[in-house]
């Protein structure tokens, strides 16, 4: 459909630790390029980000209304360990492609499970064609949540349709043990859905359809 610029912030992380210390405190397996789930002590979502490896550092990319708190919650857990966090936010911009685009070199390009995510440094020109509208119906149509619509401080994870980032069987993180009992017990609570307009409560509405995060019913 087109390219959508994100409102997102980057930031850097390098030292030897650079990826057990993001592992050690989100949701997904991280050795790597992948999406994961930074979560509180009772399981609920401080930011979605990816993870780029770019060999020597890491990049992270979230939605910049949820930085500040991000940023405190990984900076007071660094303690002993060979890491330095640098904000590059205001040197780049970010946006999601829903196909595979040629870029030029100096765009940094990953194949996502929202599609492809590009950053890009503010001397590269690059236009961002598809409108918040444009967004929110692709998204409608693909489920894909999204910050401040589903993906919210007020949710965990598996509610908002993120739980193939909370891996099953990873080691302890913040906000593991309740994620874990949830899925031990299937009572996660809420779920995200895709439903036909009108939708009471919806978190982004389509032309035809919207999404919503809905309790389920007891004994789900």
């Amino acid at each position: 459909m087109g390219i959508f610029q994100l409102d997102a912030y980057v930031l850097i992380i390098q030292g030897k630790d650079r990826l057990s210390f993001i592992d050690g405190l989100s949701t997904n397996k991280v050795d790597g390029d992948c999406s994961t789930v930074f979560t509180t002590t009772a399981a609920k979502i401080i930011d979605l980000v990816d993870v780029i490896d770019m060999g020597d550092f890491i990049a992270i990319v979230g939605h910049q209304p949820y930085k500040e708190n991000l940023i405190q919650h990984i900076s007071k857990r660094v303690l002993n360990q060979d890491i330095s966090i640098a904000d590059i936010s205001a040197n780049n911009s970010v946006y999601l492609s829903t196909e595979d685009v040629d870029v030029v070199d100096k765009i940094t390009k990953r194949n996502t499970w929202r599609g492809w995510l590009l950053v890009a440094p503010n001397s590269v020109s690059l236009e961002a064609d598809m409108t918040e509208e444009d967004f929110s119906e692709y998204r409608v149509a693909n489920m894909i949540p999204h910050q401040g619509h589903e993906i919210t401080p007020n949710v965990h994870p598996l509610a908002c349709g993120l739980g193939d980032l909370v891996h099953e069987a990873k080691g302890c993180y913040i906000g593991q043990e309740i994620l874990a009992r949830m899925r031990s017990r299937g009572r996660q609570g809420k779920e995200l859905v895709r439903l036909p307009n009108p939708v009471e409560g919806a978190t982004t509405i389509g032309v035809n359809h919207s999404l919503a995060i809905v309790r389920l019913k007891s004994g789900e």
